[in-house]
């Protein structure tokens, strides 16, 4: 099969394009046709080699984390799907490969296509929607009457964090650049900072949870708009003893990723608030929640441009810019 590939890690290598074989189909997979995939940041990093202390591919490496295709064959345990089943899904992150014309994934982490959805748009939720759910459902546990900071509300993850923290009943602020502040007014936003013009800590204050995904001086700044007991989710590090036990990892790591988090975490204490790292992992039961809110109309998909197969790295260069609103989606087939 084609497919998008590193042979090293190379920080902002461009990505070969080659043939590789169809993978493994084992006894609990689906075996999908990749009609679209979404690029998002991080599989710059892992091209970057940012993760390779985390999680330590195999090299020659398919890139790839979120997909939307057709089942084509399934194994001997599969009860969930058949052939020919529209699904979408985030592989977990040890069978990422998505940069491809197919790919194998436990059914445990694939869930069927929202109905109104594109292959295109599809492709563009399970990565960034995963992490929303995960980080205002799974660990904030936020609730209707809260008010909740969303960094970077035009990206992708933004994008869907808006619409969720919606849904779930809170007040929700955002930072954006004045060019992105009707969309994210569209997406639900009560309170939009331009981070151009205004010191969003100076301006918010009161609130209950904060969605980070920006860097160290936005992070730290962020413990000024939470109150007593409130809580800094942050999807970009430093990660944390927590993250290092949910990985499997063993003590030594643990204590690294401790020493890593040490600062903000201090800090954090000294305010009264908590801090903790989220890593999204693959999971096709909340994926297939998170279906019923698009189906719903509660949550709508951002695609900011489609891209042919062959311009795989140009989505790549386009995504490291920064400026794409919402998600980048590579058309497959």
């Amino acid at each position: 099969m084609k497919a998008f590939l590193i042979d090293r890690y190379a920080k902002g290598g461009a990505l070969r394009f080659g043939e590789s074989s169809v993978p493994e189909l084992r006894e609990n997979d689906v075996m999908v046709e990749i009609h679209a995939a979404s690029v998002n940041p991080l599989d710059a990093k892992i091209r970057d080699g940012e993760f390779k202390l985390i999680l330590p591919y195999r090299l020659p490496l398919i890139l790839g984390n979120d997909v939307a295709g057709v089942v084509v064959r399934v194994g001997p345990s599969v009860r969930g799907f058949k052939p020919g089943d529209e699904v979408y899904a985030r592989p977990g992150h040890d069978r990422i490969g998505t940069f491809a014309e197919f790919i194998a994934m436990n059914e445990a982490d694939v869930a069927l296509k929202p109905q109104n959805l594109t292959m295109e748009e599809a492709a563009s939720v399970p990565l960034v929607a995963l992490t929303a759910w995960q980080a205002l459902v799974e660990k904030a546990k936020l609730r209707k009457g809260q008010k909740v900071l969303i960094h970077a509300g035009s990206g992708g993850v933004g994008t869907v964090a808006i619409q969720l923290a919606k849904y779930l009943g809170a007040h929700v602020a955002t930072t954006t650049s004045a060019a992105n502040v009707d969309l994210v007014k569209s997406l639900g936003a009560d309170v939009v900072v331009d981070y151009k013009k205004d010191d969003f800590e100076k301006v918010l204050q009161g609130y209950d949870v904060v969605l980070n995904s920006l860097g160290k001086d936005t992070l730290e700044k962020s413990l000024r708009v939470l109150k007593p007991g409130g809580k800094l989710i942050s999807i970009s590090g430093p990660p944390d003893a927590a993250f290092a036990r949910q990985n499997g990892s063993g003590w030594l790591f643990q204590l690294l990723m401790g020493l890593l988090s040490f600062g903000i975490r201090r800090k954090s204490k000294r305010r009264g608030v908590s801090y903790s790292f989220l890593f999204m992992t693959a999971n096709g039961g909340q994926l297939r929640k998170i279906t019923s809110l698009i189906e719903a109309g509660a949550i709508r998909a951002v695609v900011d441009r489609v891209f042919p197969f062959q311009s795989m790295n140009e989505a790549l260069a386009y995504v490291e810019t920064g400026r794409a609103k919402g998600k980048v989606v590579i058309a497959v087939k």
